[in-house]
């Protein structure tokens, strides 16, 4: 089985207070039935982009870290799962049903595969 990022975007104004119950029960469920599947490693929500640090790397072996995100962007990732599919059909099957439970745009990547 290969391993999936299914990652969902939130507008840089993003008010987590926004987040309707019936939104959250149906993330819920949709974590439920990816746990049930046995495809979700794990999954996880990422605070604003506004508090996040940026670390360059600089001259001399030093280290600059900014507040902020990296890259000025109008969305940022708001959350993620790491899911294990048996291809990008199956992880986009999955990305379906997280663009329908979270009500924003979702991504899906796949990792690299890793070496025996």
């Amino acid at each position: 089985m290969s391993q999936y990022l299914v990652c969902i975007h939130h507008p840089d104004n993003f008010d987590p207070s926004s987040v309707t119950e019936e939104t959250m029960r149906d993330i819920h469920a949709l974590n439920q039935e990816m746990i049930a599947a046995g495809a979700r490693v794990f999954a996880g929500g990422l605070t604003s982009a506004g508090n996040a640090k940026s670390l360059r790397a600089q001259p001399g072996g030093k280290v600059l870290v900014t507040d902020g995100p990296y890259l000025e962007t109008k969305e940022h990732v708001g959350g993620f799962w790491i899911l294990e599919a048996a291809d990008m059909d199956e992880a986009l099957a999955w990305g379906r049903k997280a663009v329908i439970a979270c009500r924003t745009p979702v991504e899906v990547r796949a990792f690299f595969p890793m070496p025996d």
